[in-house]
């Protein structure tokens, strides 16, 4: 819990890059905070998928990429990790655009592409959040707007 904590502040200070189409009200979004375990040797291959694929198809399929991080080298993880904070409209649409996600044609060739010699990700881990009414503002409401879609995609059927 500590690390959630920690995240979402520095997810204040980064200013949210994501959601795509419609308003996202940040104080009744879910946020979920992602920590992906690489594979040693694999974490240039997995920061390389979500650059030129991940975060484009997370999009797609109505997913606000809020923020991303790599973890600093440590005696536990000497490659660092990758941790992320999604936000959604709630759980059931945080569920439904997982599954579609997933299903995604597209995002299985990458998925099988990417990991043609080999698994990137050893371990994921998932804690789902609100934002505390106490917390700063994530960003103005034009961050969580369609002007700040990531990579110039858009999503018209994103709630």
């Amino acid at each position: 819990m500590r690390l959630a904590s920690a995240f979402l502040a520095l997810a204040a200070i980064a200013a949210p890059a994501a959601a795509q189409d419609a308003a996202l009200d940040p104080r009744a979004a879910l946020y979920e905070l992602r920590v992906y375990h690489p594979h040693p040797g694999k974490l240039d291959a997995l920061n390389a998928r979500f650059r030129e694929h991940t975060l484009k198809l997370f999009e797609k399929h109505c997913m606000r990429n809020v923020a991303y991080w790599i973890e600093q080298p440590s005696a536990e993880s000497p490659d660092g990790k990758v941790i992320y904070v999604l936000a959604f409209p709630s759980r059931e649409a945080r569920d439904a655009s997982w599954a579609a996600f997933v299903a995604d044609p597209e995002w299985q060739a990458v998925a099988a592409a990417s990991e043609a010699n080999g698994k990137l990700v050893a371990k994921v881990d998932s804690t789902f959040m609100s934002l505390a009414d106490y917390s700063p503002p994530l960003g103005a409401a034009e961050e969580l707007s369609a002007d700040a879609s990531v990579a110039g995609t858009k999503s018209t059927a994103c709630p």
